[in-house]
This record gives structure tokens, sequence and C-alpha cells, in this order.
């Protein structure tokens, strides 16, 4: 596999026992589209991310079964708040930490795009169906890989120079499985993707040398299938590719 760029995903935790995971389509995907990818323990100490990630030549945040600690953006918690785990909270700050000191291009799906625009300095909304009027359904379940609603996807942005926008226009089908949002914005991020409802769907950095991704939805769940979501991980990965 020479040639193909070391890309760290950061892990889940499941706290009754004691075990770091993670799902397999996020290598899966990351392999298909031409990295290697690397499972990043959730460790919260600085000498060990930055030993960890001193190697790579990308980080992907992956999504989660917890939410991002409301205290992290200066709210109390909601009634509809889930679980919080701090050990994946602290890793992927200190990841993100380590990736903007390195210029690492970097890709959050679902909490981790939430987790992303929450370290830039931005919120999020705590539960859609309590917070938002009119919300859509946003946490549709089985089968996981459906395509349950809508994006308008900004011409001016990463997902707007892919192929499939071109074939497809700015309005796609996405999966969806979150009860929580992006609020405010981040620094040095702008959203270029919305649902019908107003929730963001997608944010990117506005550096123009900084390949920084958000997406709410699940393109690991379905690339094999959906020319939007593979092209995700290919453009991430060639990016990836470019700075190894």
């Amino acid at each position: 596999m020479e040639g193909r760029p070391r890309i760290g995903i950061t892990m889940r935790l499941e706290i009754e026992t004691r075990r770091f995971y993670l799902g397999r389509d996020y290598s899966e995907a990351l392999e298909a589209a031409g990295a290697i990818p690397v499972h990043l323990p959730l460790i919260p100490k600085k000498e060990f991310v930055d030993s960890a990630t001193a190697a790579l030549d990308g980080i992907l945040l992956p999504g989660s079964d917890s939410d991002v600690d409301p205290s992290l953006f200066g709210e109390e918690p909601h009634p509809s708040l889930k679980r919080v785990v701090p050990e994946k909270d602290q890793s992927d700050r200190l990841a993100l930490d380590a990736a903007e000191r390195l210029g690492l291009p970097v890709l959050g799906i679902c909490y981790g795009m939430q987790a992303l625009n929450v370290w830039r300095g931005g919120t999020l909304i705590q539960d859609i169906t309590a917070q938002v009027k009119d919300g859509l359904k946003h946490d549709q379940g089985k089968p996981l890989d459906r395509a349950s609603h809508s994006i308008e996807i900004d011409r001016d942005s990463i997902l707007g120079s892919f192929d499939s926008f071109s074939a497809n226009g700015s309005n796609v089908r996405v999966n969806s499985h979150h009860h929580q949002a992006v609020g405010k914005i981040g620094r040095d991020l702008k959203p270029v993707a919305h649902a019908r409802d107003g929730i963001v769907e997608c944010i990117q950095d506005t550096r123009p040398d900084r390949f920084v991704l958000g997406v709410q939805w699940h393109p690991e769940l379905s690339w094999q299938d959906d020319q939007l979501s593979r092209e995700i991980f290919e453009s991430f990965v060639e990016r990836c590719r470019k700075r190894s």
C-alpha cells in the first residue's frame, strides 16, 4: 500500500464494558478510497495524541452514540441530552488541536461535525425535536442507509465541486441519524448545505488552504451506492495524499 495516506480515526468508548470500538464502515470507506485507516484510542493525554498524530496525513472524527458535553459551549444540559463521554470529547479536541497545528485535512461525520463546530467556538442545538419549530425527523432509525430527507447544497462549496452535484443539482437526499445539530457556527467555518427545516447539514473551513469538512449525515453507510458519499471520501483522501 505504498503511497496511501495514513488517516487517523478516533474511536468510541463503551462505558459498560470499558472497550474502545468503532464501526467497520469508516475504515472500509477510507480503504476503498485509497487510504490506510489508523484507529486512535480515546486516551485524552496531549503527549499521546501529539505522538499518535505526528505520522498521520489526516484525521476523521466519526459519529458517536454520545453527545458533546454542553458545558463546552456554555450551556446547561437539556432534558433530552444523551450520555456524555468525557474521554471522547477530550480526545477529539486534542486530535483537532494536533490537526490544526500540523495542517492536516479533517473530515467530521455527524457527531464529528458537531464536535468540530464546538471546538471552533460554535454551539449546538441540543435537541431538534424540542428546540426547532416544524423540524423534520432527523433520527430515522433502520434501515440506516436509506436516504430519508433532502438537503440543498451551496454551489460554492467543496460538495458543489463534485460530479454528483453537477449531475443532480443542489437538491439531494441523505440518510439521517442525529437528534442534535449545529447552532451558532464556529470560527473559520461556514454552512454550505441545509435541510428544508433550516438544519445545517454541512460545514467547511473558510480558509482556502485548508480542507476541513463536516457532514451531518453518514456517508460511510452509503458510499458503495451513492456517488456523493463516495466523492466525500475520495476528495478527503486525495487531500490527505497531497499533504503526505
